[in-house]
């Protein structure tokens, strides 16, 4: 039996491939990267037309919105989907996310790639170690003092909370270089560097210090957010798994992963990420060919028994915000009730 389990993501694996799925799509990303770049030029015309205006936070808005869809690409070359070469998407990578958001490239992939494989394990995935927020009965139950009041209420925190995601982000990302100055590691730091110097002049040049700061509190403040609501639903309340269960690389996957139902606009909006389960699959996948490969591996997994779950947008946060609750509510280690 296990030898048969273990051939099932051999034998999906083998059906992508022969459907093409896995190719490299360059004139897509083409004119993603094109169309994501000439948007950030045109706002940052507008910023510059609209001076010392209050209309400036409609065009934070607007820039919290480009400021993620720039992350997707940072994500997608951290995954090797742009390029064909290793080198070209770190250099993509580098660009993306130190110089065009300011995070840190090389943090970012070693997170991710840990993540990845394995999702959902306590001991072992770094999105789900406690925090700001406890995701596991572990966690939940060794918490003690402030934190362990804290975290009867993290589901009303959780919206509120990814304000400041951008800004988390940053702080591990300097954390992270700093904790090893290697050549790479300074190279980070300087794109880094420079991308919050342009940033910082351009927006203090530009506006009065209130709006500027409003400016950049609304900017950041919702790129957050969205970052936030796109990575959210996709494991929160999941089952977690750990090297201890019984399931392989097919399996593990898909049973820590939720899809999201939608349409172009929401593989758009998401970054398509809304296909998690395949691109926790086959994570090289060109982003726009996940839904391609949608049915492919439902159909595969039900011929399995494997579940497999997709549901709306609305409905993954009423999951991620009741696991929360059931989380945080959980009776501390050796407590007793009446």
């Amino acid at each position: 039996m296990q030898t048969l389990r273990g051939s099932e993501y051999a034998e999906l694996s083998r059906q992508i491939k022969a459907s093409g799925l896995l190719d490299a799509r360059p004139g897509y990303y083409a004119l993603q990267i094109s169309v994501v770049l000439a948007l950030c030029a045109g706002g940052a015309v507008v910023f510059l037309l609209a001076g010392d205006s209050w209309w400036q936070l409609l065009v934070a808005v607007a820039f919290a919105v480009l400021s993620t869809q720039v992350g997707f690409l940072s994500h997608d070359a951290g995954h090797r989907q742009i390029f064909r070469t290793a080198r070209a998407n770190r250099l993509a990578g580098l660009v993306f996310t130190n110089l065009g958001v300011g995070f840190s490239y090389g943090w970012w992939v070693d997170k991710h790639s840990r993540h990845h494989a394995h999702p959902n394990d306590e001991d072992k995935d770094p999105d789900v170690e406690a925090g700001a927020l406890v995701f596991t009965s572990g966690q939940a139950r060794a918490a003690r003092g402030p934190a362990r009041m804290f975290y009867r209420y993290q589901a009303w925190a959780f919206f509120p909370l990814l304000t400041l995601e951008a800004l988390n982000l940053r702080v591990s990302s300097v954390r992270y270089l700093l904790g090893d100055r290697t050549r790479p590691r300074v190279r980070e730091g300087l794109l880094i560097l420079a991308h919050v110097v342009a940033y910082l002049t351009a927006v203090f040049l530009v506006l009065s210090p209130g709006k500027a700061v409003l400016f950049v509190v609304v900017h950041q403040g919702l790129f957050g957010v969205y970052l936030g609501c796109s990575f959210a639903p996709n494991h929160k309340g999941m089952p977690p798994l750990s090297a201890a269960d019984d399931a392989n690389y097919l399996r593990r996957q898909v049973l820590t992963s939720r899809n999201i139902r939608g349409h172009w606009l929401t593989d758009l909006t998401l970054g398509g990420l809304n296909y998690q389960i395949e691109h926790h699959l086959f994570p090289s996948m060109p982003r726009v060919n996940l839904r391609h490969a949608q049915p492919l591996v439902r159909a595969f997994c039900a011929g399995r028994g494997v579940s497999y779950l997709e549901t709306g947008l609305i409905p993954s946060y009423a999951m991620v915000l009741r696991h929360l609750d059931t989380v945080g509510n959980l009776q501390p280690a050796g407590s007793t009730t009446r």
